[in-house]
């Protein structure tokens, strides 16, 4: 139950219909934050200056959060690290990843499959070993496909090889660029499985990472969570909010990132409340306003 019996459960105040976006939901039985992390809680490496006392407030309030990224370069426990070095206490059950979705699916809906060609980082490829999979390039099961900044070539191709083939393929997750505050273009993973298949006329099996349901499917068993005591907060309309009313949890969006008000407010269905930051929540969290933390 994260640690919060029904007792000790503190009413989120003041986040219920705000004026920004009306809400269908009644956010003060809100348990639990899935919160995205870059453009969210940071922009590339660096922190926003209102993530600490948010955190902070939480913590205060016993509303329990789980980290949520698309990102599939990073494992678990790389992102734990990255967290740490940032100042922010993170452990692995904070931690829910574009990658623990496709090992969650394939558990699920492929239990037989166990060899795999995987397009990704060695630390993405490595958390699939300790998983209990096996890299074969003689004649894979599967293809799974995620993002790889320091994709090489020929990998890809052998990738198109075995998708070309027949081979089936799944993606970690949808997102075409991954943010970044440095001066370039970070091609992620639905950009790479656009060239596949431009190259191979196949695309994945399934996209998994958020907005698929899955994503968050696995914070609400693990915490025992019922969809209406949980939110989303994150600043992509099409995968953060989308993920949130896929399982029927309130969907909070920042400005801090990709997505614009107006956009927000054009979605359908849309987020249950627009903040401009993750410090404007802090501020509607009642118990930790002002200098109370």
């Amino acid at each position: 139950m994260s640690g919060i019996s029904p007792a000790a459960r503190s009413p989120v105040r003041g986040l219920s219909r705000g004026e920004e976006a009306p809400s269908t939901k009644d956010l003060t039985k809100i348990r639990h934050f899935a919160l995205d992390m870059d453009g969210t809680l940071y922009s590339g490496g660096t922190l926003f200056p209102e993530t600490k006392p948010f955190l902070e407030c939480l913590a205060r309030l016993r509303i329990g959060h789980t980290f949520f990224t698309n990102n599939s370069s990073k494992s678990v426990r790389d992102y734990v690290r990255h967290l740490e070095r940032m100042g922010i206490p993170a452990g692995p059950e904070n931690m829910q990843t574009s990658t623990l979705a496709p090992l969650a699916w394939l558990r699920r809906e492929r239990p037989g499959v166990t060899r795999l060609h995987i397009l990704g980082t060695e630390s993405m490829r490595r958390e699939f070993a300790e998983a209990g999979f096996e890299e074969d390039d003689t004649d894979p099961e599967l293809v799974v496909v995620g993002f790889d900044p320091a994709l090489e070539f020929a990998r890809l191709c052998r990738a198109g090889y075995w998708i070309a083939r027949g081979k089936p393929y799944v993606a970690t997750h949808p997102d075409r660029v991954c943010p970044t505050d440095q001066p370039t273009l970070l091609i992620d993973c639905g950009a790479v499985c656009a060239a596949l298949e431009s190259a191979t006329g196949r695309k994945p099996e399934i996209v998994l990472g958020k907005p698929h349901p899955i994503m968050v499917e696995e914070v609400l068993r693990r915490h025992r969570l019922e969809p209406d005591e949980l939110a989303v907060v994150g600043d992509r309309v099409y995968t953060d909010i989308a993920m949130a009313k896929a399982v029927g949890a309130a969907g909070i969006l920042v400005l801090s990132g990709e997505s614009t008000r107006e956009q927000g407010e054009a979605a359908r269905p849309g987020p249950d409340l627009i903040v401009e930051n993750i410090g404007e929540l802090t501020n509607r969290l009642g118990d930790c306003k002002g200098g109370n933390l």
